[in-house]
């Protein structure tokens, strides 16, 4: 399935595009940390599912961790990304491009797009880092 059309099956589901709502709805908590080097990532325990953010990134990057780290654990689902970067020769480039793309769709409604917004645009209004707005399918 495409990641675009999954998005929408799941913002529809949950009837909401916000990452924190669907995360609460998923039962996912969020956990606000001091990382140093990294945004966030996901993990279970005991089939307790977590999103860890960055406490010290702004809200909207903070927003884009969580709709990312969504974006692994419902694609992803049994992928651990930091094992398999320490520890394996494994290429995680598509992993974590698959993660952006899930967050970019969550995060810029195609109606924004529709209204005359720039891709661009769209993104600094959306909280999406611009370097990472081409990854929005333009809706048709």
């Amino acid at each position: 399935m495409r990641i675009k059309s999954m998005v929408k099956r799941i913002a529809d589901k949950y009837d909401t595009n916000d990452p924190l709502q669907i995360a609460s709805q998923k039962q996912i908590l969020i956990f606000y940390e001091n990382f140093k080097n990294i945004w966030g990532y996901f993990n279970s325990s005991r089939r307790t599912m977590m999103i860890h953010v960055n406490a010290n990134l702004n809200e909207a990057l903070q927003r884009f961790v969580i709709a990312h780290e969504l974006g692994h654990r419902i694609l992803h689902p049994n992928v651990n990304v930091p094992f398999l970067r320490s520890n394996t020769l494994h290429s995680i480039e598509r992993i974590e491009r698959e993660a952006n793309q899930f967050a970019v769709e969550l995060l810029i409604e195609d109606d924004l797009l529709l209204d005359g917004l720039t891709i661009y645009e769209a993104a600094t209004v959306s909280g999406v880092p611009v370097e990472l707005a081409y990854l929005k399918k333009i809706p048709r």
